[in-house]
């Protein structure tokens, strides 16, 4: 017979019952907090030499972009958290196609189709109690995500198209259909804005803190990054989507595992979350639906995600960096002046730079690399 794994097989770098498991874990969220603030660090220091070159002030420059990013209450609240929710959500998704070697570049538009299922549904959804419409909003956005990704695996495990392509090629597609969508079928009722009518108060998603924008999606997060690291580390699908990940030979000759099933569940549940990010950015940001909802957070998802090396609690911390950096380039755009697509070029630089050092690693002495 065929071994099948159960999830008391899977190896886990943890075990509750080992005395050196509490310690282990703690160094490796000390690890984590101390390659964020590393990164951070790093960060800055590429943003002084950029801001050097082009001739702006460096004090003033960097004084803005801290306001902005951590400088009172509101901005934490109200700019930092909220950005990093769905970079957060959408860093997952892609850290999971990522771990399953599918290179997924197809976040953004199942973050598109995700806001667009939930403002589809909200105008039915209108009279339902909020306890019940909140949660289905966010169910659809999620499902609509899924089955967006799912055009992708199709193409790839039907017809070998690659993924690189597919996901691609359906960013535009998604951002069309809703260019679309907010001209027709779903526009306002005045006909005069391209965008969905204003979501109901009772189903957007609830403020956390009174006097700011702070809403639930920041503990769903969480809740959602903590449950995906247990289901890659504890449980028999995890280990077998990591499995085929690392070598999907020699997962299905020695492992017996389906490799076609697993990454289609890849791109599923790649797709769900990133389609979840979409929902909750209507339901808890936006409240509209329209054309450019999404400043691109399913591309820094990418770099979210590489940042974090895939791991899924790494993904809050990037995803916390990557949202304070966007938050505190506006305003220092808005007060000193420095186009924010300065952040943008230093972002693509610290992509640059773990990819860089994780290769550096694969070929020091008594690595494996080629």
């Amino acid at each position: 017979m065929t071994p099948t794994l159960t999830a008391s097989e899977v190896p886990a770098p943890t075990d509750g019952a080992h005395p050196r498991a509490a310690p282990r874990a703690l160094q490796r969220v000390l690890k984590q907090v101390l390659q964020l603030a590393a990164m951070l660090a790093i960060a800055l220091a590429m943003l002084t030499v950029i801001l050097l070159a082009t001739g702006h002030a460096v004090g003033p420059a960097l004084a803005a972009l801290v306001r902005g990013a951590f400088g009172s209450w509101y901005a934490i609240t109200s700019a930092t958290l909220v950005r990093a929710v769905p970079l957060g959500l959408a860093g997952l998704a892609v850290a999971m196609a990522f771990r399953a070697g599918l290179l997924n570049i197809g976040a953004e538009g199942q973050l598109l189709v995700g806001a667009v299922a939930a403002a589809a549904l909200a105008a039915p959804l209108a009279a339902t109690s909020p306890w019940l419409a909140i949660p289905l909003l966010l169910l659809a956005g999620a499902a609509a995500g899924a089955l967006w990704a799912g055009v992708a695996a199709l193409l790839r495990l039907r017809f070998g198209v690659l993924e690189v392509i597919s996901t691609i090629m359906l960013n535009f597609l998604a951002l069309y259909l809703t260019g679309w969508l907010v001209r027709g079928p779903l526009q306002e009722p005045t006909h005069i804005n391209p965008q969905s009518a204003t979501l109901a108060t009772a189903l957007q998603l609830p403020v956390l803190v009174d006097g700011t924008r702070l809403h639930a999606g920041v503990p769903l997060l969480v809740v959602v990054a903590v449950a995906a690291w247990w289901w890659l580390a504890r449980t028999a699908a995890g280990f077998r989507l990591r499995a085929v990940g690392m070598n999907p030979f020699a997962a299905h000759t020695t492992g017996r595992i389906v490799v076609p099933r697993t990454l289609l569940l890849a791109f599923v549940l790649s797709g769900v979350l990133a389609g979840l990010a979409g929902a909750v950015e209507y339901t808890g940001v936006t409240f509209s639906l329209y054309e450019n909802l999404s400043p691109g957070y399913g591309y820094t998802a990418i770099a979210v995600a590489l940042l974090a090396r895939l791991h899924p609690l790494g993904v809050l911390g990037t995803a916390l960096l990557f949202g304070a950096l966007e938050a505190g380039a506006n305003a220092m755009q808005r007060d000193a002046g420095v186009p924010s697509v300065v952040v943008n070029v230093v972002e693509a630089l610290l992509i640059l730079l773990v990819v860089s050092a994780d290769r550096l690693r694969a070929r020091a002495p008594g690595e494996v690399g080629t």
